[in-house]
């Protein structure tokens, strides 16, 4: 008996079958597809329920344009997430950025270009500031990067209030407001939205075609075998969080131009709200995994959600009870699928649930 157990394992784990129906097993259980899934059904129920409203291409670019700030600090929280680290100063970051940025180009008095340029490079290099801030403490200081960004998160917002005195800053140049807040290209998409686009594509290709994103994924899977293998990790952490930084002043004068004001309160969620959308998109909160495809739709569960909510008349306090719910699915599928990795198990999913984990 003992003769014909090497076969039936090596036929339990699949490797007869994966030259042939490899790709389509591994898209059907990639994380990101299966949550595209979910947002065709979600967008299909609330079209169905609402074709009048909901379903037409302005509610439609309503869904997108919020979505795009979001999405521009959900690249740079995917490389986080991807090292195995966790920024939770984004949001006060991207309040500081845009503050700081606000208060420069309401000194210099202009409403042209000249103005708006010098406040969009005084936010982005702001946010820079303070990713490299966080990025030297978590790689040279060794500190933990939940208590870094913690830290950060209070700093930044701390700051930004005693420069304000807590009173929001309206002056911001019309030229921001109508052509990047307001504006469109091609007659109805918005130019936000456009300029999102353009850093979730650049985000992607850097992630999967460039040595820089293959030394995130090594340092995210095992720091020690990527410093065994010549990745200067230290440095490689302190450029993944300042460019975490960096996107997060490009959010803040996204943010400046898109509400014409600081929204110094307005920002206490985004941190947790880009958490949640990358997590629920695949990237795994243990590192080594994830997708910048996933991190967007991720990013649009709960837009569509609250949209979808207001529109059929639901309370949109349910969309934090739906969010929460996908958010710890997700998290528990990465789990499994990690252990069973580890394991080799071929278990599948729906028994290990049900048999509370116990082995086969």
């Amino acid at each position: 008996m003992s003769t014909t157990k090497p076969p039936t394992e090596t036929v339990a784990i699949g490797t007869i079958d994966e030259p042939r129906t490899g790709f389509w097993r591994g898209l059907l259980r990639a994380q990101a597809f299966q949550i595209l899934l979910v947002l065709i059904v979600i967008v299909l129920i609330f079209s169905a329920l609402a074709p009048d409203t909901f379903a037409q291409w302005s509610n439609f670019r309503l869904i997108i344009q919020n979505a795009s700030i979001l999405a521009v600090l959900g690249v740079g929280m995917t490389y986080v997430i991807i090292t195995a680290g966790i920024d939770l100063s984004i949001g006060s970051v991207l309040v500081f950025s845009g503050v700081v940025a606000a208060m420069v180009m309401r000194a210099m008095g202009g409403s042209d270009w000249g103005t708006a340029v010098v406040g969009i490079l005084v936010s982005i290099g702001c946010g820079l500031a303070w990713g490299l801030f966080n990025g030297f403490l978590i790689a040279k200081g060794k500190i933990p990067p939940l208590i870094v960004t913690l830290g950060s998160l209070g700093m930044a917002l701390g700051l930004a209030q005693i420069l304000t005195g807590g009173v929001d800053i309206r002056q911001v140049p019309t030229v921001l407001t109508t052509t990047i807040g307001y504006g469109n290209v091609l007659g109805t998409i918005p130019t936000i939205s456009v300029i999102a686009l353009v850093f979730v594509v650049v985000g992607g290709i850097v992630l999967h075609f460039t040595r820089f994103g293959l030394h995130t994924f090594a340092v995210g899977s095992s720091e020690l075998a990527a410093r065994r293998v010549g990745v200067k990790v230290d440095r490689h952490l302190i450029a993944v969080y300042t460019l975490s930084g960096g996107l997060a002043g490009v959010a803040g004068i996204l943010s400046l131009s898109q509400f014409s004001t600081t929204a110094i309160a307005g920002q206490s969620q985004t941190n947790l709200n880009v958490i949640a959308a990358v997590v629920i998109g695949g990237t795994s909160l243990f590192g080594g995994i994830g997708t910048i495809f996933g991190t967007v739709v991720g990013l649009f569960i709960p837009a569509v959600l609250q949209n979808g909510f207001v529109i059929t008349g639901v309370q949109p306090f349910w969309q934090q009870v739906a969010v929460g719910a996908v958010l710890i699915t997700a998290v528990y599928i990465d789990q499994v699928r990690r252990t069973r990795a580890m394991r080799g198990s071929s278990q599948s999913l729906w028994r290990k649930f049900v048999s509370g984990g116990r082995g086969s």
